[in-house]
């Protein structure tokens, strides 16, 4: 289990599909070593309309949800593996950034029907 949820400037489609995106994080994801790939989630939301800073830099900005328990060492590995694989997108000025948050154990709630 991640929750991995990309957002990102829809300007970037013209480099890089919604779905190479999805499997870029997906694969950094998996290559943490951190997760069964059976459990993770990945989904991208394209923004038309921002401002960054005071422009419109485009941008890729990856939040990757995990159960509490990991500590800074195994974040820091994921943040860092899945900018790798992000690294790889040809677009220059591009902005990309990749955080980490806990969802906490005692309250995270899961049905699949």
């Amino acid at each position: 289990m991640p929750h991995c949820t990309i957002e990102y400037a829809k300007e970037i489609e013209q480099s890089v599909s919604a779905s190479g995106l999805v499997q870029r994080v997906h694969a950094g994801a998996v290559k943490s070593g951190l997760f069964d790939e059976s459990h993770i989630k990945t989904r991208a939301i394209a923004f038309e309309y921002f401002k960054t800073g005071t422009g419109s830099m485009p941008f890729i900005h990856v939040s990757l949800k995990i159960l509490s328990g990991r500590d800074q060492a195994q974040k820091k590995l994921l943040t860092r593996c899945v900018l790798e694989e992000l690294k790889g997108i040809d677009i220059e000025h591009l902005s990309l950034t990749v955080d980490v948050r806990d969802m906490d154990r005692e309250t995270y709630s899961k049905i699949v029907k």
